[in-house]
């Protein structure tokens, strides 16, 4: 019974640490007049990861990988499959030309990058596919390419601060958020 309680209150601190850290770092992004998509690909998808990054790190140094590269497969199925399906039935979507021409094509080369890492027996004959640290830094590598890249676009389709500055939480409000929510992912993710 104070498994299933756990895992409760587990969850609860993951879903509202991920919505603090999100509404703090949102605020944060608008007073610093960055543009909606980048927030969407850059400061949701950080809040929206955090909680699986936590679980992740944990489920790797607890031995169950199996648990990791499962999580992420399968968020990310649900993310493209399920979630965008829902949300565009609810109401259509507008996708823009710059999504298409960018973001979509990162996309399939995440994907390809994460194929060619984890088939090891295939490409280089090795018995166990194993994304080892080497392949964990070419991952970061590649995330760190696509954060530049995702900045340099943002500031050719920068929006005036102004518009937005007076619409979002204080300075210190939208920092307060952002710690309490780490705060309640580290704590829930080890629930």
């Amino acid at each position: 019974m104070a498994s299933f309680i756990f895992l409760i209150l587990g969850f609860i601190l993951l879903i509202k640490g991920a919505d603090f850290l999100v509404d703090g770092a949102c605020s944060l992004a608008k007073r610093l007049a960055v543009s909606d998509l980048v927030i969407g690909l850059t400061v949701v998808a950080f809040g929206t990861s955090t909680p699986e990054l936590f679980v992740n790190v944990l489920a790797g140094i607890k031995g169950s990988a199996g648990i990791a590269i499962g999580n992420i497969i399968g968020s990310n199925i649900c993310n493209i499959l399920l979630i965008l399906g829902v949300a565009s039935i609810i109401f259509p979507l507008a996708v823009t030309k710059g999504t298409i021409r960018r973001e979509i094509p990162i996309c399939f080369l995440a994907v390809v990058v994460m194929a060619v890492i984890t088939n090891d027996p295939m490409i280089d004959k090795g018995q166990n596919a194993v994304i080892t640290r080497v392949d964990g830094l070419i991952l970061l590598s590649f995330f760190i390419v696509f954060m530049y890249y995702t900045v340099i676009s943002a500031q050719k389709d920068a929006v005036k601060a102004d518009e937005v500055f007076e619409k979002h939480s204080s300075f210190w409000k939208s920092i307060f958020l952002v710690i309490i929510g780490l705060i309640a992912l580290t704590v829930g993710s080890n629930c």
